[in-house]
């Protein structure tokens, strides 16, 4: 029997604003930022804490090099920190401002098991050192990981090394922190005296390293060091805090999706409009035609399948990922291509730009994400089987762990909703990062199959909080969080006997 797929219930947004109108709002929240801390290190405002908050896909990246190229241009700014959770944000970082600033202003602290990691290129944009004693004087931009600055004694050390910055004391004037909403206050409090201020930039559904409901310290519940740093200064009159109000990276069509995980936020634009983005299919019929031709429109899609077999887990389904092989087959034997326009630096089009899948660039084209390491062990073994079957070349079909994805994008995101087969709600499988890593990566398109039963499941849930110790989000969704998500899908049945 044919798939039959039904609109979203959520209605389409009449009050979207794109192109450069949306941008636009990005442009005047970074310069509100940028203002905060120009008045501090100038003397005329007295905040420790500038918070940017950011959904996914809001080019918050580009407005933390910006905030740094101004911080620079202050007479009251020597030198500037730049720190993260992970090395695979902080080196990015590091790229970018080397480039701009060069090797002899821009220096990358790492470890040295990870020295022979970076890429080739690296050394021509920033000068690489794994002691503070190699960092060179004229830096004025110093990157490294959370736990690299914290080690015991490097403080001191690197103080010895570069004396204090204009402030007089503190080594650096700013303290940037990328993806600042994945750092956990512990880590936080170990870096913050670098800096008598500190930028927080980050996407607020960002999955924390650790669940912040997981509090130890329970003599004192208003106190949880996992909890994501910016959590414990925002209301503050010493933080300032402002909203990135739109994203670059969504189709218009997958609007309602965003807004209905930042559902808390005044307002959410895209910068694409409808029509800006497509994705030309080869001709087939079938389940895969039917499915395709829903990706291709823009709009998010759920597919529920019955009739299979069953799973061994919850999240390690071998069943429903043989349908999803099935799907994905004739997709890629017959070829597609991703069109989308390309925007300048104010957000309005200005060129059409077309990737193949016989000579894919830039993002990868198709990623399969999972949530557990055995789900991706099998999810990578059916794209290493496709891949070698129809000599794919490199960049079409990647599988990832959700965990491993974020801060990543794609066009075409192919995922298992983490409630397929679940019997009830717990706190994995209704985390709000995972579900919005999983669901807010794709430029394209995006699709998630699931085993048939999500609604009956919500509606025989139990009605349950889902805001932990203040966490930003919802960080376990509650029920009726998860209904007016999948409310914003395109949704589909289909009965398979699949073995």
């Amino acid at each position: 029997m044919a798939i039959e797929f039904t609109a979203p219930v959520a209605d389409a947004p009449t009050d979207a604003q794109h192109h450069a109108r949306a941008a636009a709002q990005n442009v005047v929240a970074s310069a509100e930022a940028a203002a905060a801390l120009m008045a501090t290190l100038n003397g005329m405002a007295e905040y420790e804490k500038v918070l940017l908050r950011a959904a996914a896909g809001a080019g918050k990246s580009v407005a933390l090099v910006s905030m740094v190229g101004e911080a620079l241009a202050n007479p009251n700014c020597l030198r500037i920190a730049v720190t993260a959770f992970a090395n695979k944000q902080v080196i990015p970082l590091a790229q970018r401002l080397g480039a701009a600033y060069g090797p002899d202003k821009v220096c990358l602290f790492v470890s040295k098991a990870w020295e022979p990691k970076l890429p080739e290129d690296l050394a021509d944009m920033a000068t690489v050192v794994t002691k503070s004693k190699e960092i060179p004087e004229s830096a004025r931009i110093v990157l490294g990981v959370s736990h690299k600055f914290k080690v015991i004694g490097e403080y001191s050390r690197m103080h010895a090394r570069l004396g204090p910055g204009a402030n007089g004391e503190r080594i650096f004037d700013v303290l940037f922190v990328d993806e600042a909403w994945q750092m956990p206050l512990h880590l936080f409090t170990g870096v913050e005296g670098y800096a008598p201020v500190a930028v927080g930039v980050g996407d607020v559904g960002q999955l924390p390293p650790i669940d912040p409901s997981e509090n130890p310290w329970r003599g004192d519940p208003g106190y949880n060091p996992y909890r994501a740093w910016p959590t414990a200064y925002e209301g503050l009159a010493t933080t300032f805090a402002r909203d990135l109000p739109a994203v670059w990276r969504p189709t218009a069509e997958q609007l309602p999706l965003w807004r209905a995980f930042y559902g808390d936020w005044d307002r959410l634009d895209c910068v694409a409009a409808p029509g800006d983005r497509h994705i030309d299919l080869p001709v087939f019929d079938g389940d895969a035609g039917a499915v395709w031709s829903a990706v291709a429109t823009g709009h998010p899609v759920l597919l529920e399948v019955d009739g299979l077999p069953e799973a061994e887990a919850p999240d390690i389904d071998p069943p429903l990922l043989a349908y999803l092989e099935d799907l994905l087959r004739p997709l890629l034997e017959g070829g597609f291509s991703t069109v989308e326009a390309r925007y300048d630096d104010v957000g309005d089009p200005f060129e059409e730009h077309r990737v193949t899948s016989d000579q894919p660039t830039g993002d990868p084209l198709v990623v399969v994400l999972a949530t557990r390491n055995q789900a991706v062990d099998d999810a990578t073994a059916m794209v290493e089987r496709l891949t070698k079957e129809l000599d794919l070349p490199e960049g079409v079909l990647v599988a990832s762990t959700v965990d491993s994805w974020q801060g990543q994008t794609n066009r075409i995101t192919v995922a298992l909703h983490p409630l397929s087969g679940a019997d009830q709600l717990d706190e994995f499988n209704s985390a709000f990062g995972r579900l919005a890593v999983t669901c807010t990566r794709a430029t394209h398109g995006l699709l998630l199959l699931a085993r048939a039963g999500l609604d009956d499941l919500l509606d025989g849930a139990a009605a349950r909080p889902g805001t932990p110790l203040g966490e930003p989000g919802t960080r376990a969704l509650p029920r009726q969080t998860h209904q007016r998500i999948l409310a914003a899908f395109t949704r589909g049945t289909c009965t398979t006997d699949v073995t």
